[in-house]
């Protein structure tokens, strides 16, 4: 494969480990376990420690198979490199650890990932506020803006009542001040939405969901867009500003939040998720297909409340999803009308699982109010518009018509 040439997304992760040497003809990269790497010149193993040649310290803060599943993510997200951790809440938490200090302020979309609504309230005890804000209007946004504001924090379609944030004006806001701007991509996924396109700095991954795509390994990831200037953002560590200015960010992520911190990603899990990417257009078509027949059939219904879902002419941000995703995901959540119990419906599903998860193969549906954001408590629930009766549904890919007779079935009982 020459690497000259441009191609489609699926034919460059597919061969994206072949751009390099691989031992012995393997089609994949191998899964290396080695934690510790020797040198047979002292004077080189100095060299890789200080930076100034490429290789492998130590395996908390690099593997030759996470390597090769970073540069996968650089080239769907079409950035300037990438950091993998454990978890995707590893990389959020790297954000923290590695770029933010005391006294700095953040200004998060109010539409938030249970864990990571659960960071922020952590990071503030810390002695950084946080501003959460209805982020489905750039107006909201610059007027939570302060002198100590170091970054915008959103999710493309935020889970679970899919709310899509204004992407494209937050991100001429952000350069437009010199203001870090941080998108999880978790939801849409690099094949339904580069964040790059509307201006963001730092995109984030849970490698786990759509990415691996089988439910059988955790992982996230943070890729630099190359769009920020590091030279402008006043945490920069002086030890890192001996590399070039385009890496200053990724160099103080990979010494203060993976080396120092240790989430690192272990070598098999990296090996699932770089299998399972190969497929990830293939599965997100069809889940993308049937969650758009769900959807629809759902808000036929009578007996259901409400569906979100951004394919819907009715959703709030129908336009900008249109505009800005490939598809619409296989992401959506709904309400049952009064009277009808959550928990009986689910029970009644013989298809889709109940589950917390999301992008596996398989449908998983879950309960939000009673689970994910239980702990959030009630008032914070309505403020987010999470109903008692609220059911995310993660679509897999399952024969549309088959899911389509399960959902309704489970209303006919």
């Amino acid at each position: 494969m020459n690497d000259q040439k441009k191609f489609g997304f699926t034919t460059t992760i597919l061969h994206s480990d072949r751009q390099k040497p691989i031992e012995h003809g393997s089609l994949h990269k191998p899964i290396h376990t080695a934690v510790a790497y020797g040198y047979r010149d002292a004077r080189e193993l100095a060299d890789v420690f200080q930076g100034k040649r490429p290789g492998y310290r130590y395996g908390r803060q690099g593997n030759p198979t996470v390597s090769a599943l970073e540069e996968k993510i650089t080239r769907m997200e079409d950035g300037l490199a990438t950091l993998c951790f454990s978890t995707g809440m590893a990389a959020v938490g790297a954000l923290v650890q590695g770029l933010l200090r005391s006294g700095d302020h953040v200004i998060s979309s109010a539409y938030l990932f249970g864990n990571t609504n659960s960071l922020w309230q952590t990071v503030q005890l810390q002695g950084m506020p946080v501003s959460f804000v209805d982020a489905t209007k750039v107006e909201a946004v610059e007027q939570a803006l302060t002198p100590a504001t170091r970054m915008v924090f959103v999710e493309t379609i935020a889970n679970p009542r899919t709310q899509i944030a204004d992407l494209e004006k937050i991100g001429a806001l952000c350069h437009e001040r010199g203001i870090l701007y941080v998108v999880d991509n978790t939801i849409t996924s690099p094949y339904l939405f580069r964040p790059k396109k509307v201006g963001a700095s730092i995109v984030i991954n849970a490698l786990t969901k759509s990415i691996g795509g089988h439910g059988n390994a955790l992982g996230g990831s943070l890729t630099d867009t190359g769009l920020f200037d590091w030279t402008a953002y006043p945490n920069i560590a002086e030890t890192y500003k001996r590399f070039a200015p385009a890496q200053w960010g990724l160099a103080q992520l990979r010494a203060k939040a993976l080396r120092d911190f240790g989430g690192a990603l272990g070598p098999e899990a990296a090996h699932h998720l770089a299998v399972g990417a190969e497929t990830m257009a293939l599965r997100i078509e069809r889940e993308s297909a049937s969650a758009m027949a769900l959807a629809t059939m759902l808000s036929d219904d009578e007996r259901v409340a409400a569906v979100y879902y951004p394919g819907l002419s009715s959703h709030p941000q129908h336009a900008i999803a249109t505009s800005l995703f490939r598809a619409y995901g296989g992401l959506l959540s709904f309400e049952l009308k009064e009277g009808i119990d959550c928990f009986d419906y689910l029970n009644r599903l013989r298809l889709a699982i109940p589950a917390s998860n999301l992008g596996d193969t398989r449908t998983l549906v879950i309960p939000v109010a009673h689970t994910i954001y239980h702990e959030m408590g009630p008032a914070r629930r309505a403020k987010m518009g999470i109903a008692e009766s609220l059911i995310r549904v993660s679509v897999g890919i399952e024969d549309t018509d088959d899911l389509l007779e399960d959902f309704r079935q489970a209303l006919d009982a």
